[in-house]
């Protein structure tokens, strides 16, 4: 249920009633900065911020025939007031509302990204330690590697995810600014000293310098960072869509009863979620490109990227927001089966330990090509055996390679029995992963 406000509070953040509110927010800031200043009384202060309403019905009518909404806005307004009306929007242009009010709307919409954000370092966190042991194989190229543990997929996960959160946070204050500074960004009608109180009003902080506009490289690094964080959460999305493919099944997504995955096949369980979190991903780094084409606009401001915000700034947050929901969710319930993943790190019949055996040699005085030519023949055997269906264990239980590295009487001139043997022990992989952990989990 909690969940549900989240997505719900996000969506609001971005709808018409959001989006005027917070342009009466800024005018009504205005007015009372004026006050201040001495300009506007206080009783017709007071008559303006207790009364002064909108009809978004009645902002439809006059923009149909001025083709502008932010005058079709002011006038409705004015209709909601008596004389004292000739003081709103009084001084400063346009973009002096609709910036400072947008710049309200991403400052909360990205503290909730944050709070997304957090949530799924918990998640990320709470499975990491969970199975901070579990042994499986890493890959490269898609191809075994060396042992593991998923505890250390997870970690890596973790820590990525930190340096957007961090980045976000930088940004929150970046996107976090208002400016009342007039149609050119001179200050000629509205002194500093107003556009310092309504931001405080607001509590934003004022952009040193505008023009007509606040500047957009600020929005394309708010949608970079989502774009960032958006590649990242595909990341961990691809790699679950891996750990479900029937050949690896090393994890899935949680398959809830009655649920089904296919109209044809009855014994389907799809990583559905996962595709999901990777197609939207894959919409919200669209976003980014015409974020950065908005920078550059003629002059003082052109209205050309007034059309592609009206896109790409909620449509960002509510996805990004819906996205990070799904992900938590899924990293929550996702089902591990480490018996597989150790059935699939025996799979190579021990090629996984090549390395171990091969870092020895030199140490006993022997080549590095020499030590690498022994090893990799070997290996060789075991790629031979395995592709005519042999089993990666022989009759007393041992791997192939350790049964072919026991037989090279080369490599006995240089290790024993004893000494190889030792060489196939999974601890060596781990010894590490607690100095890990407490590097990459500091508070632990």
């Amino acid at each position: 249920m909690v969940e549900r406000y989240a997505r719900e509070q996000m969506k609001k953040l971005w709808d018409m009633q959001a989006k005027y509110s917070a342009w009466l927010e800024v005018e009504k800031a205005v007015v009372k900065g004026w006050n201040k200043l001495g300009l506007i009384n206080d009783e017709d202060c007071e008559k303006i911020c207790q009364n002064a309403a909108f009809d978004i019905q009645r902002i439809n009518e006059i923009e149909a025939v001025t083709k502008h909404d932010l005058i079709a806005f002011t006038t409705s307004v004015s209709e909601s007031l008596g004389e004292e009306s000739r003081f709103v929007h009084y001084g400063i242009t346009s973009s002096d509302c609709i910036d400072t009010a947008v710049a309200l709307q991403m400052r909360d919409s990205l503290k909730i990204i944050i709070k997304d954000v957090q949530a799924l370092q918990e998640a990320i966190k709470k499975r990491a330690f969970e199975h901070k042991d579990t042994l499986m194989v890493g890959r490269s190229h898609g191809i075994h590697g060396e042992p593991i543990t998923f505890g250390l997929v997870l970690a890596l996960w973790y820590d990525e995810i930190s340096r957007h959160l961090e980045a976000l946070h930088h940004t929150l204050k970046i996107i976090s600014v208002g400016a009342i500074s007039g149609a050119m960004g001179n200050m000629a009608h509205t002194p500093m000293e107003l556009e310092e109180l309504v931001c405080k009003e607001l509590g934003l902080m004022p952009a040193p310098i505008s023009n007509q506009i606040i500047q957009r490289d600020r929005y394309a690094r708010l949608i970079s960072d989502l774009a960032l964080l958006a590649s990242s959460c595909e990341k961990i999305a691809v790699a679950i869509r891996h750990f479900q493919r029937t050949e690896v099944y090393e994890a899935e997504e949680y398959f809830s009863p009655g649920q089904k995955g296919s109209s044809a096949m009855p014994h389907k369980r799809n990583p559905v979620l996962s595709e999901n979190i990777t197609g939207l991903c894959r919409v919200i780094r669209s976003f980014a490109m015409p974020a950065m084409e908005n920078v550059a606009l003629w002059h003082e401001r052109d209205i050309s990227h007034s059309s592609v915000e009206r896109f790409i700034l909620p449509d960002a947050f509510i996805t990004t927001d819906f996205m990070l929901d799904r992900l938590r969710g899924l990293i929550e319930n996702l089902v591990i089966y480490p018996e597989n993943m150790l059935k699939n790190l025996n799979l190579t019949g021990g090629l996984v330990f090549s390395q171990r055996i091969l870092l020895e040699l030199p140490k006993k005085g022997l080549s590095r090509e020499k030590s690498y030519q022994i090893i990799q023949r070997n290996a060789m055997k075991v790629w031979e055996d395995l592709r005519e269906g042999k089993s990666a264990l022989n009759a007393k239980g041992e791997s192939l390679y350790l049964e072919y590295l026991l037989l090279d009487e080369e490599l006995h001139q240089f290790m024993d029995e004893k000494m190889i043997r030792e060489c196939f022990d999974y601890s060596y992989y781990t010894k590490n992963v607690d100095k890990i952990f407490k590097r990459v989990f500091k508070d632990c």
